[in-house]
């Protein structure tokens, strides 16, 4: 018996301009891959540099990183699929991260997730259609004595109520 096999590849949008510019190579190789023993041992502090550029991660970035690195894209691929801190999709202006420790779950992080959920009208791990936030949670952000805590982009926020929450929420409005 035969296999019905079908294409399941996605096309990769491009652009004309490379994500990883000469600009960008000659800082990479002159601060970057001098640290490492290989050009594959760099992959991360690549895709770092180049999100940090671009704010995410396109397929056709991770190409290019590839080609650079002289690895496979499948190989650059899993490893910013694998790691939390890549984003492969485009992330809000604000992202928003709640902690779900056990010491946060215990100080009722679920009221917080649930009220960001409703005021935003997104689900966890969803943008904004305005791309103003990106509601994520993060299993932990070393603030077990203040809790229930979360991240908006780098400010933690500590002891949060659904009230300050939405002031906060407010603020950046």
């Amino acid at each position: 018996m035969a296999w019905i096999t079908k294409n399941s590849v996605a096309p990769i949008e491009r652009r004309n301009e490379p994500y990883l510019s000469d600009e960008l190579k000659r800082k990479l190789t002159d601060e970057v891959l001098t640290r490492y023993p290989t050009r594959r041992a760099a992959t991360m502090p690549v895709l770092h540099a180049l999100q940090e550029e671009h704010g995410w991660l396109p397929a056709q970035a991770i190409e290019e990183a590839a080609a650079f690195l002289e690895v496979s894209s499948a190989e650059t691929m899993d490893t910013a699929s694998f790691y939390e801190e890549y984003w492969l999709k485009p992330k809000g202006k604000y992202v928003i991260w709640v902690c779900q420790s056990l010491s946060c779950e215990l100080l009722g992080h679920q009221r917080l997730i649930d009220a960001l959920r409703n005021k935003l009208g997104i689900e966890v791990g969803e943008t904004t259609p305005d791309g103003k936030f990106t509601l994520v949670t993060a299993e932990c952000l070393g603030s077990c004595g203040s809790g229930p805590c979360a991240l908006f982009n780098e400010k933690l926020h500590e002891n949060l109520t659904v009230e300050n929450l939405d002031r906060i929420l407010d603020s950046l409005a």
